[in-house]
């Protein structure tokens, strides 16, 4: 069996630095640490940090007076900052700098006036976080369909913003239907879309042009693991999303000559590691290659609590 690697995949910068945060706040404050929703969409991450003292919280209300509180990589309403604000709670905010971006266009659109359309997937913590930062005059839509269905109430006064884990494939057909519909609608530049969602999808696309089977490693709730599994699975390819090695069932591999691998955005290396050693020894992969790709160098700073 031969299996290839895609060289672009696994953490990205976001997520890099929202798991270092959580980790550096235990070194620096000690545990425990609550964090408010998952800090990454991926349960090895999470419970390697709660191992170490982190307390995972749906909501700020589960938070003990006095204690810190992080927000995860995907961002929060000014709700609940505001409500962080009134409890005196000590914040150190791990949104993801792409998302913070997406809530700055919302913001600043919803700021002249216009009802703002967000592209996305309901109930993402994405999603319901950016809503929360266009001034009650925001959209969501999901679908080319959506936008037929729109009512607005000024079709001269739209502006669009997109979820970071949709690549510029995922929304371009959508953003065609709005900008048809409504020529007057504005939106940020497509280069505003998040680089390592686009990078891992174009990476899987290639890819699924050279094996027969793609597996991918990530968690069944994280959006862009879920679209590496789906874009192999539109070309043909039978493609199976893991969270886990031991996920891995023998009659995915029946007859099959050729694997691609690659892992999600909040997926952590080992597990892609451990995938491979099972191919190995149980699978008989007799080589490895990998699929050369983009060089992703971007690092996010820290927040000023932890840079010190």
């Amino acid at each position: 069996m031969r299996v290839v690697l895609a060289e672009v995949r696994g953490f990205c910068a976001g997520v890099q630095r929202a798991i270092d945060i959580v980790e550096i706040a235990l070194q620096k404050f000690g545990s425990p640490i609550y964090v408010r929703h998952e800090i990454v969409h991926n349960r090895h991450v999470v419970d390697r940090l709660r191992a170490k003292g982190t307390i995972f919280v749906e909501e700020l209300s589960e938070v003990p007076d006095g204690a810190l509180a992080i927000f995860s990589a995907h961002g929060v309403s000014p709700t609940v900052k505001n409500e962080a604000k009134d409890r005196g709670l000590d914040v150190i905010d791990a949104t993801c700098p792409l998302v913070l971006r997406v809530h700055n266009d919302g913001g600043y659109y919803a700021s002249q006036g216009r009802e703002v359309i967000l592209i996305g997937h309901a109930g993402h913590p994405e999603v319901e976080g950016t809503l929360g930062w266009l001034k009650g005059k925001g959209r969501l839509i999901q679908t080319v369909e959506d936008v037929a269905a729109l009512e607005v109430e000024d079709p001269e006064k739209l502006a669009y913003v997109t979820q970071t884990t949709l690549s510029v494939d995922d929304t371009k057909e959508i953003i065609k239907a709005l900008t048809t519909r409504f020529p007057t609608i504005v939106g940020p530049d497509t280069k505003e879309i998040c680089y390592a969602t686009q990078n891992r999808q174009t990476a899987v696309a290639e890819l699924a042009e050279m094996v027969e089977l793609v597996l991918v490693i990530g968690a069944k709730n994280s959006s862009n693991s879920n679209r590496l599994r789906e874009i192999p699975e539109a070309k043909g390819i039978p493609t199976y999303l893991l969270e886990e090695a031991a996920e891995l069932k023998p009659e995915w591999l029946k007859g099959v000559k050729s694997v691609g691998i690659t892992a999600g955005a909040s997926a952590p290396e080992d597990l892609v590691q451990d995938l491979i050693e099972v191919l190995r020894k149980d699978y008989g992969m007799t080589e490895l290659a990998t699929l050369p790709g983009v060089t992703e160098d971007l690092h996010f700073k820290l927040p000023l609590q932890l840079a010190s």
